[in-house]
């Protein structure tokens, strides 16, 4: 590694870096606008500046200049201060005075760096340009007079989020950056380009002139949008969610969100229930928390337990579940399930529906193998990781079951949409065999539909016996990984709520074996035409689906409004944070469960939330291991070749990205991209 000076100090610093990265690790601050670790490197805003001794006789761009062996770097001199001070100078010559207007405020770049490098003044005295606003979506507000051509949405639009959107027309004064054919954004990551943008050219459109930074009370917390648990940040003033941000994590989301999991919080406001309803003469009636938990009681009582059943759904937490578990067990009921879709997922073999591999593991993948799975709509987070692995050209990317070619942003080869591909590649009769076997550490992706089907069993067995015979499974890795598109699946099958499947519960309740269900978080995925003869107790925070065919309607918390714990796709408990307080009469899923226990005078172990994730970490041990990815063995057992093999077609179902659960559906934002989705 080699030895350089900083300021006149000694700092040795890994081969290959930039002289800013270089900077950093010595803890000494670098201005700078268009730079950003995660972009390719541009070079054009030029406020990075430094002096290199023995090196050209004007200062030069840090971010664009690698380290030597023997370097002397300066960058305090007067040299360096008047050239940063020019450059600020030039920056701000065209810059509007929108500071007390500007959503930016607080929060901006341009501002900080104004104040603590340039010099106070301007011997500029010549009009300022105006440049026209952009049409950019229903998300992102564009003010582009204030624009400085960093680049920076550019080169993320092109190179992380892969659509290659936005970009430069005009050469000089006359350059500007906008949309192609002004032409809205269809990428699921647009809004990181409002993180991204140093000044307030871009800002959020949903969020605009509502509140200033410093008005709002920030909680760190996870998204439960879908499962990869990405870390967010919860801004909130009073009641009411403001606005959502993400949260740096290396091994999740890095430093990027998804558009539903970032704009989905006007959804938090819009339809909730805040009142308990009874059904009488077919109309629901406001009532009580108490009469509604009494009357559900008096039902229980004149039922056998066969007669009870529950299922869960994706927004349901760790602790929703286990205490609805907890009560039908003490019923003595087997009638539960967590797999709306009739995944053919099962608690005893976790390892089938982890992301083993890891998210970060996606980083040292040489093959990915995508089996009827769309990363892009399950997990646009995951997917951009998928395509950063692509760029750095060490992997080769193949699918099977993906339809027609949908784009994923990157580049892929379709090996075809029939079970019979995978019988193939497991036998070792197909084409990629070869480069399956030359691979070092090759992924396989299996999505949610391509195990909710009649052939998921099947196609589970051919994808395990791939896994095992092409060495997707190491000591140190485990290539083997299910998608799943919620983590309320995941909390299920963790906490074995996968007694009876969902199809069977539902046909019993058709045919009036089952007079009672509870419907946790349950909104979609079922059929509740199945439902009509059946008192169904629903609990939840919105006036959804469920709620529409509940003959009890019980308010529940969201995701924002307390502290619960979910399980993402690697197996990594994280715990959402309380930001705001729910809606009056709105109750903890799990009290909710406790109270009815109490009203029928069963234990079920657990007075309190303390106690409740006590007696679910001595349940099962593995959720002890908070904040840590927990992979699992897959196992090696009865790997035969089925004889009663039937090919058949492996089908991705195409869905609206933007409206998947209750809370993105009542999303007022949501439901603008949607429309402008399907209009484009």
């Amino acid at each position: 590694m080699p030895t350089i000076s900083i300021n006149g100090k000694s700092q040795i610093v890994p081969e290959g870096i930039t002289v800013i990265q270089a900077c950093e690790i010595a803890d000494i601050e670098i201005p700078r606008f268009c730079y950003h670790e995660r972009l390719a490197i541009a070079g054009n805003c030029r406020m990075c500046l430094v002096e290199v001794a023995g090196g050209p006789p004007k200062p030069v761009a840090s971010c664009a200049m690698n380290v030597t062996e023997g370097m002397q770097i300066f960058t305090d001199t007067p040299m360096v201060k008047k050239a940063r001070e020019g450059v600020m100078e030039f920056l701000l010559a065209n810059h509007p005075l929108d500071c007390p207007i500007c959503d930016q405020g607080g929060e901006c770049d341009l501002q900080d760096q104004a104040y603590q490098y340039g010099k106070g003044k301007s011997d500029y005295h010549e009009h300022k340009r105006a440049v026209k606003d952009k049409n950019m979506g229903v998300l992102i507000k564009t003010q582009m007079t204030r624009c400085i051509h960093c680049t920076r949405c550019v080169r993320f639009v092109e190179d992380i989020a892969g659509t290659c959107e936005i970009g430069a027309v005009g050469r000089g004064e006359n350059m500007e950056i906008t949309s192609y054919l002004e032409k809205n954004i269809k990428s699921e990551l647009s809004g990181n380009v409002i993180d991204l943008c140093p000044v307030g050219a871009l800002t959020s459109k949903p969020y605009a002139f509502k509140a200033r930074s410093w008005e709002l009370k920030k909680t760190n917390s996870i998204d439960v949008m879908d499962a990869l648990g990405s870390n967010i940040r919860i801004d909130s003033r009073g009641i009411e969610v403001m606005r959502i941000l993400p949260i740096i994590n290396e091994e999740i989301n890095e430093e990027w969100l998804s558009d539903k999991a970032r704009f989905c919080y006007d959804g938090l406001k819009y339809q909730r229930l805040d009142n308990a309803y009874l059904k009488e003469n077919n109309k629901l009636t406001k009532t009580t928390y108490q009469q509604v938990i009494k009357e559900i009681a008096n039902k229980i009582k004149n039922l056998k337990s066969d007669e009870i059943a529950g299922l869960s759904g994706q927004l349901a937490s760790v602790e929703d579940i286990f205490a609805l578990k907890s009560l039908l067990e003490k019923l003595g009921s087997k009638n539960f399930d967590c797999r709306l879709q009739n995944q053919k997922l099962s608690n005893k073999n976790p390892a089938s529906y982890l992301f083993n591999s890891t998210i970060s593991g996606i980083d040292n993948a040489d093959l990915i193998l995508l089996v009827g799975v769309n990363p892009r709509k399950d997990a646009p987070v995951l997917n951009a990781r998928i395509r950063k692995r692509y760029l750095s050209r060490d992997c080769q990317i193949f699918s099977v079951g993906l339809g027609n070619n949908p784009d994923l942003t990157y580049p892929y080869q379709n090996l075809g949409n029939d079970l019979i591909t995978l019988k193939q590649i497991a036998e070792g009769k197909h084409q990629i065999c070869d480069q399956l076997k030359s691979a070092k550490k090759p992924m396989l992706i299996i999505g949610n539909d391509a195990v909710s089907g009649d052939n998921g069993e099947m196609l589970q067995h051919f994808c395990q016996m791939i896994a095992h015979k092409f060495n997707f499974i190491q000591n140190d890795f485990n290539g083997y990984n299910f998608l799943a598109q919620n983590s309320g699946l995941i909390n299920g099958l963790e906490l074995g709520f996968d007694q009876t499947t969902t199809q069977e519960i539902l046909d019993k309740c058709e045919n009036n074996k089952i007079k009672l269900l509870f419907l946790l978080e349950v909104d979609d995925n079922i059929d509740f035409d199945k439902l009509k003869d059946v008192f169904v107790v629903y609990i939840g925070s919105h006036g959804d689906k469920g709620a529409s065919n509940a003959g009890a309607i019980i308010p529940a918390t969201a995701f924002s409004e307390k502290e619960a714990f979910y399980i993402n796709i690697e197996g990594r408990v994280q715990s959402t944070r309380r930001a705001v307080f729910a809606p009056q009469n709105a109750q903890e899923d799990w009290q909710i469960f406790l109270d009815l226990a109490r009203e029928i005078e069963c234990d079920l172990g657990f007075k309190d939330h303390l106690e409740i994730r006590q007696k679910i970490i001595i349940n099962f041990p593995n959720l002890a291991k908070i904040d840590q990815a927990n992979p699992r063995l897959m196992a090696n057992d009865n790997l035969s070749n089925p004889s009663n093999f039937v090919n058949q077609l492996i089908a991705v179902k195409d869905y609206d990205f933007y409206l998947t659960n209750a809370i993105t559906r009542a999303s007022r934002t949501l439901n603008k991209c949607s429309t402008d989705n399907k209009n484009n």
